[in-house]
């Protein structure tokens, strides 16, 4: 079985909070642990158990937060800032190296790959 929430599937035999920070960008565990807990839910319940009027509870605190593609654009013209002004970050990032000091000799392959202007998440 399926929950629908903002337009997004998540599955049904998840618990609440895996489910949240599984399906939305932006939400981790603790987060959606703390959502939980605001909207006064049962730490072990799943997904499916959802009553209508929870389903909707949920949807209207997460609307309330920045998440998915909302903070994906934010990344993006925070990166595209510091290019613009011509810090160091903005430099390493449009150079595709890392960016928060790491080793360049060996180990910068996942920086080439995600030091990017656009980042396919």
């Amino acid at each position: 079985m399926v929950v629908h929430i903002l337009g997004k599937a998540v599955k049904g035999k998840y618990r609440i909070n895996f489910g949240l920070a599984k399906t939305f960008y932006g939400i981790g565990l603790q987060t959606a642990t703390r959502i939980c807990s605001k909207l006064g839910f049962y730490p072990d319940m799943r997904m499916h158990q959802l009553s209508e009027q929870q389903t909707m509870s949920i949807t209207k605190e997460l609307s309330e937060m920045t998440t998915d593609s909302k903070l994906l654009a934010q990344v993006r013209a925070n990166i595209r800032m510091k290019r613009e002004i011509g810090s160091y970050t903005g430099m390493r990032h449009s150079m595709g190296l890392p960016v928060r000091g790491q080793r360049t000799k060996t180990n910068a392959k996942t920086a080439r790959k995600l030091n990017r202007i656009e980042r396919k998440m």
